[in-house]
């Protein structure tokens, strides 16, 4: 089983010593978003979990207690730099901070196992495609030495849009090729492999790759295992990552980003944050009476569980 960390919410900046625990302790609760009296436990020993894999938009508070997940688990790392600042993402870090933690998150981890993600594109009057080019070609040149490919997408026009971001210039197809093509240039010039998340059209005249952002074959790659054979079927319509287990929860993420699909509103992450309890299995609150608990699926997708299992002892 792929473990996912990082697909609701931003758990390494504001849930890390719950993750951590949750490591500790051996297992972990997750609410179904969509019947929340649905609970599953899943199992976080090693033998149970193939990959854990992050994304986040600031490693730094898990990074002096990181090598607790990493010394016992295969792992991949997705870190989150944009252009944009407090305007767009209110809780990120500055882009130089965050260019300096990811450097340690490689030094770590090793630059096999950390893609860089600068995505969402979009564009409003302040963030024009030609400050996309220039900060992406200034933050792809301190960059290269320490990670192992980017990966980029353009904004999806979902109706929250309208009203969390009014200022929201609409892309057009030109507007696509222009930045593919640039980025495309900019990613060949420092030596990145480049590629789109999702279904964002196909740019590999420019050099860019279509592939999912978490395949079995980039995870066995950075982790030195082999997978087996296994259809990909994605988090949503168009993605070509394999399946994983998320155990985090929508509508709890501080950072406040504008053009989040996780959260219906910054109050409302504020209101559940409160719930949180680092010592309790759930993210939010703990189980209630009513609860049904059940555990999770959790086959193995390597091609030799026991001999891979192994390579931590």
């Amino acid at each position: 089983m792929i473990l996912n960390t990082g697909a609701r919410t931003d758990t390494v900046q504001y849930f890390s010593e719950w993750l951590l625990n949750r490591f500790k302790e051996g297992f972990v609760y997750t609410r179904n978003p969509l019947f929340p009296h649905k609970v599953t436990r899943y199992e976080l020993s090693p033998e149970k979990i193939d990959c854990v894999l992050f994304c986040s938009k600031n490693y730094a508070p898990i990074l002096p207690r990181l090598h607790e997940i990493t010394d016992k688990y295969r792992t991949y790392f997705h870190y989150t730099i944009t252009a944009y600042g407090k305007d767009i993402e209110p809780g990120v870090p500055p882009i130089g901070e965050s260019i300096q933690t990811l450097k340690e998150l490689s030094a770590l981890v090793g630059r096999q196992r950390v893609a860089w993600r600068y995505d969402p594109v979009l564009l409003t009057k302040e963030y024009t495609a030609e400050r996309h080019l220039q900060t992406f070609a200034a933050m792809a040149e301190q960059l290269a030495p320490h990670i192992d490919r980017c990966i980029f997408s353009f904004v999806e026009m979902y109706k929250k849009l309208e009203s969390n971001m009014p200022e929201l210039i609409p892309l057009t197809q030109a507007d696509k090729e222009r930045l593919a093509e640039g980025m495309g240039a900019i990613a060949a010039k420092y030596g990145i492999r480049l590629q789109t998340c999702g279904t964002n059209g196909d740019f590999s005249r420019y050099g860019i790759h279509a592939s999912g952002c978490a395949t079995l074959e980039i995870l066995g790659n950075a982790n030195g295992c082999e997978f087996r054979d296994r259809a990909h079927k994605g988090l949503r319509e168009g993605c070509h990552c394999i399946e994983s287990r998320d155990i985090g929860a929508y509508d709890t993420c501080l950072n406040g980003c504008k053009y989040c699909y996780a959260n219906k509103n910054p109050e409302a992450a504020r209101r559940n944050y409160r719930l949180h309890d680092p010592s309790s299995p759930l993210l939010l609150g703990h189980l209630a009476q009513d609860d049904v608990l059940q555990n999770g699926d959790q086959r193995s997708f390597l091609r030799s569980p026991a001999r891979q299992s192994s390579l931590f002892d």
